[in-house]
């Protein structure tokens, strides 16, 4: 069957340093074209934004590219990211590309948002929590399950008794060995989940969570009317109040999951791994920084990162909760400290994975970047600069390789 695959016209951009990093104060050459059939496309009309990551200073529109390509300088004193996206207009139809280049990003660091009592809070409120038990329950799913994994969906007791986490279970069939295993933790949104059947088989214990008290294996109509209802926006809710702001009980609730797997009789003791992408980055960043029994985590443009650098004029994490604002609500700035990833980050004493890519628009390769250099255990950071908020599938295969390799499982 054919497909609908790419554009006959593309807008590629590159920077003339490989790997996308300059010096303080070194100018950065871009190179542009604008192709139609990949041939440089004469007399392209474009549209130019260009500056300092989610604060661009220049706006150039009706550009004309003479012979399809063009150069712009750019350059840079303070540690950061530039990026220059450009739009061509071709007939009725509009084609971008992007580059994002760094400028001495091994120096950034996040604007101070923790709070005096941070660690007090978390320690306490995963306490109050692990008081209550798990009540954990499961449920075979046979459509699901192979000659070499069983599968099911599991939930039990998250921040408190009610307040439930579901997710997928699969467990390797050999019953004569105990199995490292992998927490997958969910990025931002609300779906179904299939469970990471590919590692079980493999010879890790996995579990795959929502986060948002609800079964895992609903029709996708239930989790868009969701999305578009009762969950609208939680991300931001109640951030004036961290008791009541959804992401305590989200936190804690991810950290339950930590305790169901250690639980589980068919746990080898030792490896036990977390990881996920954006919001599950940020999960990611808790679990590892919170749980004494997480032996590593793997940690994809985490999100949720350096709320405050926005108010200095600077790219913030997602989901920005004050960008464009002149005078934010203090309270909201305040609790916003004990939900910023690089407080997490700061605790980290296991052994870490982090990657993300330069052109990402949703979590900024700044915050991201910012995160990374605060954390003092053993790191490691992977950066596919030409990715946004997404992965190439050589990124998906070092991360699912390092994963296996933490987990002690055959490569």
């Amino acid at each position: 069957m054919s497909q609908i695959r790419g554009n006959e016209v593309m807008v590629l951009i590159s920077p003339n340093h490989t790997d996308w990093n300059y010096q303080l104060g070194e100018e950065a050459i871009f190179n542009i074209s604008v192709l139609k059939d990949a041939c440089p496309m004469p007399q392209a009309e474009v549209d130019i934004e260009a500056g300092p990551v989610m604060y661009p200073d220049v706006k150039r529109s009706k550009v004309v590219l003479k012979d399809g390509k063009m150069t712009w300088k750019a350059k840079m004193t303070k540690e950061g990211f530039y990026r220059l996206k450009v739009t061509a207009h071709v007939g009725e139809r509009t084609y971008d590309g992007l580059c994002t280049i760094g400028f001495a990003p091994d120096r950034l660091l996040p604007t101070e948002n923790c709070p005096k009592d941070f660690f007090q809070f978390w320690k306490q409120a995963y306490e109050d929590a692990s008081r209550y038990p798990l009540d954990a329950h499961r449920k075979l799913l046979p459509e699901r399950c192979t000659e070499r994994t069983m599968v099911y969906e599991v939930n039990f007791n998250g921040i408190n008794p009610g307040s439930r986490i579901y997710g997928i279970l699969c467990i390797p069939t050999a019953s004569n060995i105990k199995h490292p295993a992998l927490l997958r933790v969910p990025g931002a949104g609300v779906r179904p989940y299939q469970g990471d059947i590919w590692m079980a088989e493999r010879g890790a214990i996995t579990l795959e969570i929502g986060v948002h008290g609800i079964p895992v294996t609903m029709q996708q109509q239930v989790y868009d009317d969701l999305l578009h209802g009762a969950l609208n926006g939680y991300w931001e809710a109640n951030l004036d109040n961290r008791d009541q702001m959804p992401y305590k009980r989200i936190f804690i609730g991810a950290l339950r999951a930590v305790d169901y797997l250690t639980q589980l009789p068919e746990w080898n003791g030792k490896e036990l791994g977390v990881t996920g992408s954006s919001q599950g980055g940020m999960l990611s960043l808790v679990c590892g920084a919170l749980h004494p029994k997480v032996t590593f985590i793997g940690a994809v443009h985490a999100a949720l990162c350096d709320h405050k650098a926005s108010l200095y004029g600077k790219a913030c994490g997602w989901p920005h909760y004050f960008y464009g604002q002149k005078h934010p609500n203090l309270q909201k700035v305040e609790v916003s400290g004990y939900f910023d990833g690089v407080n997490f980050a700061r605790l980290l004493t296991i052994p870490s994975w982090f990657s993300f890519g330069y052109n990402d628009e949703v979590v900024p390769p700044n915050s991201s970047y910012a995160t990374y250099n605060v954390v003092k255990g053993a790191k490691k950071l992977s950066v596919y600069p030409a990715t946004g908020h997404f992965w190439f599938q050589e990124q998906w295969d070092e991360w699912q390789s390092w994963i296996a390799k933490q987990l002690k499982l055959e490569q």
